[in-house]
């Protein structure tokens, strides 16, 4: 847990650094993004009341490098978080891990409309576990899943800060490598399988823009449907984060994080798999956070 904690520090020192020095060369080339490292803890000792002592730590991370001159635009962005808590005696646990990449390209054909090519990952970084009553059990790993995403399509991008991706042509690659994950047929793939396709279409809306001062709303909404297999159960993964700036280092911060795929059951508390529902996640912060 150590390491972990000293590689995401290493990464989010390693990020302000490469703003600074991208955001300093004029041209063509964009940056902005915004890292927050939010610290929670309770201590107890010998406390009447009851109680056991905690602490939590959460990152949080949004990044982005565009280019754009004539017709042409790329556009970059990196999104990561990752959070753990103990409390007590318990071992530590994940609140949250998760990794996104996306790497749009687009040529101007009219106004704010481009022929775009969109390439996306989504994953985690480390190892996930389901608390049962006979103990945890494995559910997820790095790249299990991993989401890769393919898009051939139109683009409407009136500006810097908003855009929608209509995508009729798109792959969608779901990977499991976890052998132990992919022999239990685990995210919709078949057992023993370590990749799926699917072909489809996609809608993808973007928005990054101050919406009032001091206050930056960060969301994305990724809608996909399957042409070959239940086109009517459209998968759905939608992030928002609001980042609300206190003075220079300190800030306070919402992410909220929905998704629903009908090919992930749900898991009960005993391990048993059921049909697909709904999953939502929100995590509340504040502490240090630097924006460029």
């Amino acid at each position: 847990m150590k390491k972990i904690i000293f590689t995401i520090t290493v990464v989010l020192i390693t990020m302000v650094t490469v703003a600074q020095d991208t955001t300093a060369v004029e041209g063509p080339w964009k940056s902005n993004g915004m890292v927050s490292l939010n610290f929670s803890q309770i201590g107890l000792t010998n406390w009447a009341q009851g109680g056991e002592s905690s602490y939590a730590i959460n990152t949080l991370s949004a990044f982005n490098i565009n280019y754009a001159q004539d017709n042409t635009s790329w556009d970059n962005s990196m999104d990561f978080g990752y959070g753990i808590q103990k409390i007590g005696e318990k071992d530590p646990g994940k609140t949250d891990d998760h990794l996104e990449l996306m790497s749009k390209y687009g040529y101007k054909t009219s106004n704010d409309w481009y022929i775009s090519g969109l390439l996306s990952l989504k994953t985690q970084f480390t190892k996930g576990y389901k608390v049962s009553e006979g103990g945890d059990i494995l559910i997820s790993d790095f790249l299990s899943p991993g989401y890769i995403l393919l898009a051939i399509g139109m683009e409407y991008k009136p500006n810097d800060s908003f855009f929608i991706n209509f995508s009729p042509i798109s792959g969608k690659i779901t990977m499991v490598l976890n052998d132990s994950l992919s022999n239990a047929g685990s995210f919709g793939l078949e057992a023993g399988k370590n990749m799926r396709s699917e072909f489809g279409g996609s809608v993808i809306i973007g928005i990054n823009r101050e919406i009032m001062k001091n206050v930056t709303l960060n969301s994305t909404l990724d809608l996909f449907s399957n042409y070959i297999e239940n086109p009517q159960n459209v998968d759905i993964n939608w992030k928002v984060l609001v980042n609300m700036k206190i003075n220079e280092f300190l800030s306070a911060n919402i992410s909220t994080h929905l998704r629903y795929d009908d090919d992930i059951p749900s898991i009960d508390a005993d391990g048993t798999p059921r049909g697909p529902k709904v999953q939502f996640k929100e995590i509340l912060g504040v502490g240090l956070s630097y924006k460029f």
